[in-house]
């Protein structure tokens, strides 16, 4: 499953495919059968990557892409606007784990919604890059070594002569009478 660039969008139903970004905000494309371009303001829109997106655990939290895979496998998959039981059962048995007390019917609504906009997509079925992690922890050594380090002052370095120095502001005295 390969979810690399879909994005919630914050106070936006659906979900959106990553199209790019100009300097007003990121271009936007729906998923839904109208396919609408959105440009979505870079300071003001929050936006969350499925990619990263985890569900609270009891141990430790669950990918959304696992949670996905699960839920792709199962053989009766809910409607988003079943009753709150019926969601809690289902995702015990494709989320078995995730905290009960933190994870609302709200979310679990949300997750099978997406589900169901995604499962006809090719990219539902087509696979992830594998070069990902390693990809990324490459970055962040290569960002960690381009930084430059702060040269250091020599120990018999000299002052800067009175010449070199900017000049001081003139004191400005008010006289009286004027």
């Amino acid at each position: 499953m390969n979810l690399r660039g879909i994005v919630a969008v914050s106070g936006r139903p659906g979900l959106f495919k990553l199209v790019g970004q100009n300097k007003g905000g990121y271009v936007l494309e729906s998923l839904d059968a109208q396919k609408v371009k959105i440009v979505a303001n870079i300071t003001t829109t929050k936006l969350a990557s499925l990619e990263d997106i985890t569900v609270y655990g009891e141990d430790d939290d669950l990918k959304l892409i696992d949670v996905m895979a699960n839920i792709a496998t199962a053989k009766d998959v809910p409607d988003a606007k079943a009753d709150a039981n019926t969601l809690k059962a289902f995702f015990k048995e494709v989320a078995a784990g995730h905290d009960q007390e933190k994870v609302y019917t709200s979310d679990m609504k949300k997750i099978v919604s997406w589900y169901h906009l995604l499962k006809d997509l090719p990219l539902f079925s087509e696979e992830a890059p594998q070069d990902t992690a390693e990809h990324e922890a490459l970055k962040a050594e290569e960002k960690l070594d381009k930084k430059p380090k702060a040269a250091a002052k020599p120990a018999n370095a000299k002052a800067p002569s009175k010449t070199a120095q900017p000049a001081k502001k003139a004191n400005m005295t008010s006289k009286k009478g004027v």
